[in-house]
């Protein structure tokens, strides 16, 4: 096989970086997405995710990158990476909606010779019992006429320091020839692939990668209101525990957790579970329970510090800052701020907020106000809030003596800090 064409099915946080490092790689790359907004923007050289710039979208154009919403484009290439979403459905499990579609616009563009990658994160089966039986309405047969791979994302915005090319990539094909052929198409711009058994191991792997995340947060979240009451420092314990040079990795606790794969991708897996099994996966469901309650526990801590001050919360005004999911981006994908506002303002709280890389914030349809101006709105506030470790954040800022923060993420000095 060639497999020097490709087309990127998706092209939101994980596709668009996909496709610009096959670009870059030498491969002929198109990208199909149904937002008509994001086509013409790539196709004028603008970016709508924080790790692509504008200048790099302009490289790829005219290189030949080409974005559209013609699906007849998957006609002419080799390879099909599926990059689109799978949020969290009613019930708890993966809503494979946007997967579904994809499989069915593709099976009417199929044909043999075609390698199909599923990236998009979902519980182990769904390569071999959705994707399949759905490209094979087409007539042709996985495995005879055309290959079929699952190979699990592994972006991390805003992460200056592993991207796609630095990242190993997992790549499990339903047969020794699908997995050979799609390491063969990533070696081309991954250094390192990583085969697996097959594509349920593959999709697994990503599972166990953000579940481990998950319980070792809760844990943290957990022990944080432990400490609370027995007036311990966790974060120099963590400090001082992770001096352990084996058997230890650090993590902390915080507000809530957020992102695209945390707060969601643990649910597949527990899902899968409880629907095949009939079991619960009490490890999972623990952890998104203590993981939930993070920002109902922010207000209540903030109630506490309006009481030791003699303020009623009713009234109070209570500056957020940081409303994103991560620190340096703009990203609010199930950031754990909108549940903390809610709980603030369902307590009577005020709600005001600063960011530097969001312009506008609303809550269940109301707009937020946002502060300009960070010193005048530290002026202004009854509460300090710290809920984004942003770089604007850090000790540079002069604090004030009179006006309590709580500071949900540990990197704050100032005597007027709490921590979490």
């Amino acid at each position: 096989m060639n497999d020097k064409s490709v087309v990127v099915v998706g092209l939101g946080y994980v596709g668009l970086p996909l496709a610009c490092e096959a670009q870059t790689a030498g491969l002929q790359v198109a990208g199909f997405d149904l937002n008509d907004e994001v086509v013409r923007g790539l196709n004028s050289g603008a970016s709508h995710i924080d790790d692509i710039s504008d200048s790099q979208v302009r490289e790829m154009v005219e290189a030949g990158f080409v974005a559209t919403s013609d699906s007849t484009v998957i006609r002419t290439a080799d390879i099909v990476v599926i990059c689109v979403p799978t949020p969290l459905s009613v019930n708890g499990g993966p809503d494979l909606s946007y997967v579904v579609g994809s499989v069915g616009v593709i099976s009417q563009n199929l044909r043999a010779g075609h390698l199909v990658i599923l990236e998009s994160t979902t519980y182990p089966g769904t390569t071999e019992e959705v994707l399949i039986p759905g490209l094979e309405e087409s007539g042709l047969r996985a495995g005879i006429d055309f290959d079929v791979a699952f190979s699990p994302e592994r972006i991390d915005p805003g992460n200056a320091t592993f991207g796609i090319a630095n990242t190993p990539k997992v790549v499990g094909g339903v047969d020794q020839a699908a997995t050979s052929r799609a390491a063969r198409f990533y070696e081309q711009f991954v250094k390192e692939v990583v085969p697996a058994k097959g594509p349920r191991e593959a999709e697994l792997s990503k599972l166990i990668e953000n579940t481990y995340r998950h319980v070792n947060i809760a844990l943290m979240n957990e022990l944080v209101k432990f400490c609370h009451e027995l007036d311990i420092d966790l974060w120099d314990a963590i400090r001082c525990a992770a001096t352990k040079p084996f058997g230890y990795e650090a993590f902390f606790p915080g507000p809530g957790v957020g992102g695209h794969c945390i707060p969601i991708d643990p649910n597949y897996l527990s899902h899968r579970i409880k629907t095949h099994l009939g079991q619960p996966f009490r490890f999972i469901e623990l952890a998104q329970e203590i993981n939930d309650g993070m920002p109902n526990y922010v207000a209540k801590r903030v109630q506490s510090l309006l009481n030791d001050q003699g303020k009623a919360v009713k009234g109070s005004r209570v500056l957020l800052l940081g409303v994103t999911y991560k620190a340096n981006i703009a990203d609010q994908r199930e950031s754990p701020a909108k549940a903390v506002a809610l709980a603030l303002t369902a307590i009577g709280a005020v709600v005001t907020f600063h960011d530097p890389y969001v312009e506008s914030w609303t809550l269940n349809g109301r707009h937020i106000e946002r502060v300009e101006e960070l010193g005048q709105g530290i002026g202004n506030a009854d509460v300090i809030v710290l809920l984004q470790s942003h770089t604007e954040y850090h000790d540079q800022v002069i604090w004030p003596k009179d006006v309590p923060i709580l500071d949900t993420r540990g990197i704050l000095s100032s005597p007027s800090v709490q921590a979490l």
